[in-house]
């Protein structure tokens, strides 16, 4: 039996964007809350987004309405939080391969909450002069939203420890329990103890729960990346594919054989697929990608120098200024689900024990989802809140 002191309201497992969002509003409610971070430099989702902010993209009257709350917020947030999240509004160009018809294309866009506008060849080329006329048979045009993700991320840090709350750099390595009760966690060195516990390990959740034999729909792909240094070139708008494979992948994940390689790249097509990207950040550095690839294993051998190789080839295909330009390839687990928006609430029969992570558009929820959940745990009546819990109910294995 463990001899409980309780010392926290609330912990929060991991400071990326889902942790430290969710940190700060829970301080923000006056709850006293310790967030506990493994890497003090980090290296997760949120440290190599592309930092889009596509609200337009709601196909039902939940994620239409989360998409204005979240834009409206993010228009807002660099002065609530004293920090400057680098929030601004650009052109989202989705590119249509020259194989595809764009008006079927088009079509595919009908069901979101704005509808984008089709570019011909040369529009598209007007628009973004960086774009390859013969590797595109034409192009949407959607506004999008844009921070630097992890900038962001820090200014929440920052916010929620003039809150008074306590940041540690420590790996959680175990939930602690007593009986259905979730009361603490352990690290390496210590144990730390709340009356509630809420996981928001990113790609590393569903391991965690895991070790406490608990079976979440939660699962995580490898995204890797390539991140540039400012270079001279000018990109002015968010290019990504029209079609993009990830939500494919995503959708059948549970299809897929758990028996997979170590190498991703030696696998067939149906485990790991290339969405060919780019978008820069205002100092002038660049991020191509992206490639998504699942495995059971969250740290398997990745080759970074083949993964690089297939970014390039195939961002320079639509881009190609940017196919030399010097840059680093990187690896990180991204978390998603394919029950609904984020798995969200509390953990079914595990008192205390809540998650917060799956989100299939992270920064455009997590943020306005962080804020509801503060107001729901403190009592107040919230029927989004109550949705996610019943998706989160339904998740469970």
């Amino acid at each position: 039996m463990i001899n409980v002191v309780v010392t926290y309201d609330w912990i929060v497992i991991g400071a990326g964007m889902t942790g430290a969002s969710l940190a700060y509003e829970l301080s923000q409610q006056n709850f006293k809350v310790l967030l506990l971070e493994k890497d003090s430099q980090p290296n997760n989702a949120t440290v190599y987004s592309y930092g889009g902010l596509a609200y337009w993209s709601g196909t039902d009257d939940l994620t239409h309405a989360l998409g204005q709350e979240s834009i409206e917020l993010h228009r807002h947030l660099t002065e609530e939080l004293a920090g400057d999240t680098e929030f601004r509004e650009l052109d989202l160009v989705l590119t249509i391969d020259r194989q595809e018809d764009p008006e079927t294309v088009a079509q595919q866009y009908d069901c979101f909450a704005v509808t984008p506008e089709l570019l011909s060849v040369q529009d598209a080329c007007v628009l973004e002069p960086l774009l390859n006329p013969n590797a595109i048979s034409g192009a949407l045009k959607l506004p999008q939203g844009h921070i630097h993700a992890q900038k962001t991320t820090e200014a929440y840090i920052q916010a929620f420890k003039r809150n008074g709350g306590e940041l540690i750099y420590e790996q959680v390595n175990t939930l602690l329990h007593q009986g259905e009760n979730a009361v603490g966690v352990a690290t390496q060195s210590n144990s730390y103890y709340a009356e509630n516990i809420v996981v928001c390990a990113g790609g590393l959740s569903q391991e965690l729960l895991q070790q406490s034999n608990i079976e979440i729909k939660n699962y995580f792909t490898h995204a890797q990346l390539i991140i540039t240094p400012p270079v001279d070139l000018e990109l002015g708008t968010l290019v990504m594919p029209a079609v993009q494979q990830r939500f494919s992948l995503e959708a059948g994940v549970t299809e897929i054989n758990a028996a997979t390689s170590e190498n991703f790249l030696e696998e067939t097509p149906s485990k790991f697929i290339l969405d060919p990207g780019a978008v820069q950040f205002l100092d002038g550095s660049l991020c191509l990608g992206q490639i998504s690839a699942f495995s059971t294993n969250s740290k398997p051998d990745v080759d970074l120098a083949a993964a690089e190789a297939l970014i390039r080839e195939q961002v320079g295909n639509v881009l190609p200024l940017l196919e030399d330009i010097p840059g680093k390839c990187h690896s990180c687990l991204v978390a998603f689900n394919n029950q609904g928006i984020a798995l969200v609430g509390n953990v079914p029969e595990r008192t205390g024990l809540y998650l917060f992570s799956g989100f299939t558009s992270t920064l455009v929820f997590a943020p306005v989802l962080a804020r509801r959940f503060a107001h729901w745990i403190t009592g107040r009546e919230d029927q989004v809140m109550e949705q996610l819990q019943s998706i989160l109910n339904k998740s469970t294995k």
